[in-house]
């Protein structure tokens, strides 16, 4: 097993590819105390020193890409957005191969939260990082009550696992497999509240 010296950069991968049909209408895009929901999501993986940043698109790819202008990050796009969430993570993981074989610098391990998670800070994400540095698990896992729920960090050693997974969920079966073995990390519950209906939205915004 590598040492975490020689594990190389944490990079993220935010899945940003959804329809949001429950919304009616491309939350991505929805404004969050001035800026569009997925920009926020992206500035804070930036923020927390997460790098490269990956995001992947997939419904209103061009209305996205525009959101996130001037930011530091990187662009895949799945391949099968209305189907399960392995697919945009698949196209994730392998953009941030392609990052790494492009600069040379090895990217050691995966970060992964959807963006709509705004209610996730620099701060947690950092933690998970500096944990994967510091220790030798496999993975890291965000746990809110008795939900285990993104950001998720995955080592490299799993990221076969995860591209051999399909699924709903950000690699949920993986992360069961190795659950044993994680490093978990404990939020408030109210962290992890959802961005999927115009109710969900109001609440967000009073």
């Amino acid at each position: 097993m590598p040492t975490p010296s020689e594990r190389g950069a944490i990079g993220a991968v935010i899945l940003a590819a959804g329809a949001s049909r429950r919304m009616g209408t491309n939350k991505m895009l929805l404004p969050v105390e001035g800026e569009p929901m997925v920009r926020r999501t992206v500035r804070t993986a930036i923020e927390a020193g997460l790098d490269p940043v990956v995001v992947v698109v997939g419904h209103e790819p061009e209305r996205v890409r525009e959101a996130l202008a001037g930011l530091a990050c990187t662009f895949a796009t799945s391949d099968d957005h209305t189907g399960p969430t392995s697919a945009s993570l698949h196209a994730g993981l392998r953009t941030l191969e392609e990052a790494h074989a492009a600069d040379g610098a090895r990217v050691g391990a995966a970060t992964v939260l959807l963006g709509d998670m705004v209610h996730v800070t620099a701060p947690m994400l950092r933690a998970l990082a500096d944990s994967a540095r510091a220790g030798t698990a496999p993975l890291e896992v965000s746990r809110y009550g008795d939900v285990l729920a993104p950001p998720l960090l995955f080592q490299r050693e799993l990221w076969p696992e995860l591209l051999a997974w399909t699924g709903e969920g950000c690699g949920k079966a993986v992360v069961r497999a190795h659950e044993a073995e994680a490093t978990m990390h404990d939020w408030p519950a109210d962290r992890l509240r959802d961005v999927d209906t115009p109710a969900d939205y109001e609440g967000l915004t009073r």
